[in-house]
């Protein structure tokens, strides 16, 4: 019989395990509360004194037992060997945990940020879900726990291709998801803004602003414009973007056209120029300015050293 193994404990995995080498935009994510760095964990499940939310789409794995979740005080419950995914944009916090008959549960959590899920393409109706506040677990057979060592292990390798490779992997997985399906632990409750709708929470509004930039990205997109989405007076809708996001609408609707900038520079021999004008950039001098702000290199050279590499 095949048996399971694990990474050590913490403390170990400190001493063992190298640091991922700095990509180029990692300045960016920490100075960007919205978005965390992507990253992999494996440690003992801990209950969570409080609350608490971050910039990801958060994937949780538990090798035995199960633990509750409290989102908004909407209980959700974790069960073990199921890859279970939620928005840790919306406040959430473990409030029980059981470590299983032996008492040796381990959990690995996947840490995708959430531009990058949110730029991911043929996701069906995931995004809707997550930005929704759906919990959902994926099917038995998604992952197991070799699959997420190698994940942890290509993550902590400092190899920029085995990093890149290991997002391709979850975005393949994801997308096998929206094929087949999955369990809802938790049904999406952030319902989408209507003009029959006559009260919304903050999150509300949020969302709906959220979904306007990502179906217009291409578009002129001022401040002004996406605050007149929700019906809402343009400074109380921006502060209150600014609040639940951690970051600017006008922030955020540049983070997302340089991910797609990134992206069209991978996929083909697009011109720069036309790049920049597909990601919803109106001049070539802003573009540049603000890719190698996040990149610290020049679009050019980025498209050059994935020719090279």
């Amino acid at each position: 019989m095949l048996t399971e193994t694990f990474p050590p404990p913490k403390s170990r995995q400190r001493e063992q395990a190298p640091h991922p080498v700095p990509r180029p935009d990692r300045k960016f994510y920490a100075n960007t509360a919205a978005f965390g760095r992507f990253g992999v964990r494996w440690f003992d499940p801990q209950l969570m004194p409080s609350e608490h939310s971050h910039g990801h789409i958060e994937l949780n794995w538990l090798t035995a037992g199960g633990m509750d979740y409290s989102f908004e005080g909407r209980p959700v419950h974790v069960p073990p060997e199921r890859l279970v995914m939620f928005w840790a944009g919306i406040p959430h916090q473990t409030i029980r945990l059981d470590k299983g008959p032996a008492g040796d549960s381990r959990q690995c959590n996947v840490y995708l940020p959430l531009d990058a899920f949110l730029h991911m393409p043929h996701l069906g109706t995931l995004p809707e879900t997550m930005m929704g506040g759906g919990v959902i677990a994926l099917s038995v057979d998604a992952v197991g726990a070799s699959t997420l060592q190698r994940w942890y292990q290509d993550y902590r390798s400092g190899n920029p291709e085995r990093a890149d490779i290991l997002k391709i992997e979850i975005g393949t997985m994801m997308r096998r998801a929206a094929l087949v399906g999955w369990d809802e632990l938790l049904p999406p409750w952030i319902e989408s803004l209507s003009p029959s709708t006559r009260a919304a929470s903050p999150l509300r509004y949020v969302v709906a602003m959220v979904r306007h930039i990502i179906e217009n990205l291409s578009e002129p997109l001022s401040a002004e414009d996406v605050a007149k989405v929700v019906g809402l007076h343009p400074n109380y809708a921006l502060n209150l973007f600014t609040a639940v996001m951690r970051v600017s609408v006008r922030k955020f609707v540049v983070r997302m056209r340089l991910i797609r900038a990134r992206s069209l520079l991978f996929e083909g021999n697009m011109s720069i120029a036309n790049v920049a004008f597909q990601s919803g950039f109106t001049s070539l001098s802003q573009f540049y300015e603000h890719f190698r702000n996040a990149y610290g290199i020049t679009p050019r050279e980025m498209r050059q050293n994935l020719i090279q590499g």
